[in-house]
């Protein structure tokens, strides 16, 4: 690990915003704050929104600044790369946004049902090659509704074609409540101040003539089942995207 993470590291470790516990570190099924986060972190009642695999925080940290009767949690294992949000997030002196460092795979030893009103995914990772590793995957989606209220809406706001149809399909094989689906975000009726954020990648992306998809829905309390659909791989790679993942 390079000195400068190390420094970060440390730094964070002060960090009233962050939350680390990743999950080699839990050490029973019920984590501290479950339940009690809007009351403990953020000392309110208003409704708790995850943005899950956050990255560099920018997606939670704008949210936070347009919406401050809501609460916002970026969560992601990557700690050098959460630094960045969480220290904006203290400098812009942004009550209502924190950060979990963690395993999304973990999600629901964090929260208790009913607890989160929504979920954003803004720009995951596809994952083309294993389907369990997709952050819309089934997999995910179960762990997804047991911290979510009923209702609660799920967005995916990505440039991936192969995530988009890939979630698309899943979505209405399995007859979820669908509030919103494009092809083209910022030529679409949904376009709204909330779907205008923009982070350094998606500006990058849009300069490129890449569209950027948009699909938001809610869960049933049925099974949840995998499509059994191919979907064409993307034929570009992301930035900060592997090689390996195409």
């Amino acid at each position: 690990m390079s000195k400068n993470k190390l420094a970060k590291f440390a730094e964070m470790e002060h960090f009233q915003n962050v939350i680390q516990a990743p999950l080699r570190q839990l050490n029973s099924d019920d984590f501290y704050l479950k339940g009690i986060w809007a009351e403990k972190i953020f000392g309110n009642k208003n409704p708790v929104i995850l943005e899950l695999g956050c990255g560099k925080g920018e997606y939670t940290v704008q949210l936070a600044e347009k919406y401050p009767e809501m609460n916002f949690i970026g969560v992601d294992i990557k700690g050098a790369r959460m630094f960045t949000g969480a220290k904006q997030a203290i400098v812009r002196n942004l009550k209502n946004a924190a950060f979990l460092r963690t395993n999304i795979e973990a999600i629901d030893r964090f929260f208790k049902a009913g607890e989160v009103a929504e979920i954003w995914l803004t720009f995951p990772d596809p994952q083309m090659k294993k389907t369990s590793r997709r952050l819309t995957s089934s997999y995910f989606l179960d762990r997804y509704r047991r911290i979510l209220q009923p209702g609660g809406i799920i967005h995916l706001k990505t440039d991936s074609n192969f995530q988009f149809s890939y979630t698309r399909e899943l979505v209405h094989f399995n007859k979820f409540e669908v509030v919103a689906e494009t092809t083209d975000l910022y030529d679409s009726a949904y376009l709204n101040e909330l779907l205008q954020i923009k982070t350094f990648y998606e500006k990058q992306w849009l300069d490129r003539g890449i569209k950027i998809k948009y699909i938001a829905f809610s869960l049933h309390n049925g099974e949840i089942k995998e499509p059994e659909v191919e979907i064409e791989r993307d034929e570009y790679r992301s930035f900060g995207r592997s090689a390996r993942d195409l």
